[in-house]
């Protein structure tokens, strides 16, 4: 998997993830599905991390998440 996409989806995910967190919260359930999810989230940005030689910067994340979604959006 191309370490880019890994990012890209890692923040997604890990995005998407944080109003179940809140709703299980508010409904006072614990956030199980929530916590998988945010595991995934975080692997995937641990795994573009780790394999992206010299990693990235902060300066790069939003750059390298435009050039995903314009590489695989028609």
């Amino acid at each position: 998997m191309d370490p880019d996409l890994a990012l890209s989806l890692g923040m997604v995910i890990a995005a998407f993830s944080v109003p179940s967190i809140l709703s299980a919260l508010s409904d006072r359930r614990a956030p199980r599905a929530s916590a998988i999810t945010v595991l995934i989230g975080g692997l995937l940005i641990l795994y573009a991390v780790q394999t992206k030689p010299g990693g990235y910067t902060f300066n790069q994340v939003p750059d390298v998440f435009v050039s995903v979604v314009a590489r695989y959006m028609p």
